[in-house]
């Protein structure tokens, strides 16, 4: 017992020690720096509906078929179409109201920029990020022409992919009713003090979502 004691006793002292060195220091632990503007880019990629975060660039349809043929139609199709269970870019019009409807960038997806985003984000699959711009413009203007939105001499840029507008855009509606997501997120939040009391109500063991050593 005595052996425990003195453990016990080294960890009270340690924990004494680093609270009273994180009191000294104002309330911070005094690591880490703040991130330079280039690491601040190097994840600041979301592009909005309106354009906002696009690059400069711009792409054609021929150069995107190239780029397509060698990098993404092995798994979407030589025409978009989708192989085995991977996803189909193209087709699908008028099927969303049927039992398996066919979601695609013509058929369901609401905004251009969400295609960009995606591709310039993920893709090709294995070698995500790996496009340059202009790969990525040219690539979003080919899943265009796949899907009969822009003839085959069109070429996106930044300036124009905000304009255009996709098939289903109007599809989508914001879904305000009071259980969901956007009345919280949309009423102003609060900072301290937001709860009486907090309770634990369960805990990761007892929901059995760690797995064992030998799972790991």
């Amino acid at each position: 017992m005595s052996r425990f004691r003195d453990l016990a006793a080294l960890s009270l002292g340690v924990i004494l020690a680093a609270s009273a060195a994180f009191a000294q220091q104002g309330g911070k632990l005094g690591l880490g720096r703040p991130a330079s503007p280039d690491e601040l880019a190097a994840w600041d990629i979301d592009v909005r509906p309106d354009g906002l975060g696009l690059p400069e660039g711009r792409g054609d349809v021929l150069t995107g078929e190239e780029l397509y043929t060698g990098l993404c139609a092995a798994c979407h199709g030589d025409f978009g179409e989708g192989t085995g269970r991977l996803p189909a870019l193209a087709g699908g019009e008028g099927t969303l109201t049927d039992e398996f409807p066919v979601k695609t960038v013509g058929s369901f997806w609401p905004y251009l920029s969400t295609v960009w985003d995606y591709v310039h984000r993920t893709m090709p699959y294995g070698n995500s990020q790996s496009l340059s711009d202009d790969e990525v413009y040219a690539l979003t203007a080919y899943i265009l022409y796949l899907n009969d939105l822009v003839d085959e001499d069109f070429v996106l840029t930044r300036e124009n992919l905000p304009a255009i507008r996709l098939p289903n855009e109007g599809g989508f509606i914001p879904d305000d009713r009071a259980g969901t997501e956007l009345p919280a997120f949309s009423a102003e939040p609060c900072m301290e003090n937001c709860k009486d009391r907090v309770e634990i109500t369960a805990r990761a063991g007892a929901l059995d979502v760690t797995p064992e050593a030998e799972e790991r």
